[in-house]
């Protein structure tokens, strides 16, 4: 599957922001700023708190609801977690598993993050899947040999059919809320990397269906330059996506050819 027919996929991560009526505020802000997304898939990820409200409300849009976070068993005597089917339950379509944040604040593992994938698969939903490398990692030439231990690690149950369905979000850490972006050059050549590692392991078919998205300080004024590489099939927004204008901008400026 050439570049081009791979649907961007541009998601918004709120993180620890916005109350239930923000949320509500942001939605009617930005489908005024950005009535028409047929060419890009929009991604909301708000907090939990926020969650069932906004997949009420998103029912009648074009844009998609998901979780930041998952616990990978669906029912039980699991106190303060929060299990797939009940996130589908409230209208999630997506979930991002792994963030860098989960893994440096609440020790995550990478086989965590392996039984949280097949967790959100079984029910039904898709998992975005964030990988990338500490800046010690970089300097020290590291990049490739991290990311391809997450891939394998974290989709290490996924079967071809399965693994077509995952969105990977490359996010080096190092860009993670710093205002540095990787460069095109630089995020492409870790994008090809990762799609290597999907061929190898699954074929080319599933290598060329997977949308691979970049995070990392992704801004209005970066947008297009990155979209404009060849493995780049969309962006997973952390601070610019708080803002319903800014996150507009991304959006209509992150589709490819645009």
């Amino acid at each position: 599957m050439p570049a081009s027919a791979r649907r961007p996929i541009i998601a918004a991560n709120w993180k620890l922001h916005k109350t239930v009526a923000e949320a509500q505020q942001f939605v009617t802000d930005f489908l005024r700023l950005c009535p028409d997304t047929d060419t890009v898939e929009v991604v909301l990820a708000p907090p939990f708190t926020a969650l069932a409200p906004l997949g009420e409300r998103l029912r009648a849009t074009a844009l998609s609801l998901a979780a930041q976070d998952v616990f990978w068993i669906d029912e039980g005597a699991y106190t303060g977690e929060v299990s797939a089917p009940l996130l589908a339950d409230v209208g999630c379509t997506y979930v991002i598993v792994g963030h860098s944040e989960r893994r440096q604040y609440f020790g995550e593992t990478d086989e965590a993050v392996g039984k949280k994938v097949e967790a959100v698969l079984r029910a039904g939903l898709r998992p975005i899947v964030c990988v990338g490398e500490s800046l010690a990692q970089r300097q020290a030439g590291q990049t490739f040999a991290v990311v391809a231990q997450q891939v394998e690690r974290g989709l290490a149950a996924c079967t071809a059919a399965s693994a077509a369905q995952v969105v990977i979000a490359y996010e080096p850490v190092w860009a993670i809320g710093t205002g540095v972006t990787a460069t095109p050059a630089q995020a492409q050549e870790v994008h090809r990397h990762i799609r290597t590692l999907l061929a190898r392991r699954w074929g080319e078919a599933v290598a060329e269906a997977v949308r691979i998205q970049y995070g990392g300080s992704v801004k209005p004024d970066n947008i297009a330059a990155l979209m404009a590489e060849a493995d780049i099939d969309g962006a997973l927004v952390g601070g610019a996506s708080l803002d319903a204008a800014s996150f507009a901008a991304i959006v209509r400026r992150g589709g490819k050819g645009s």
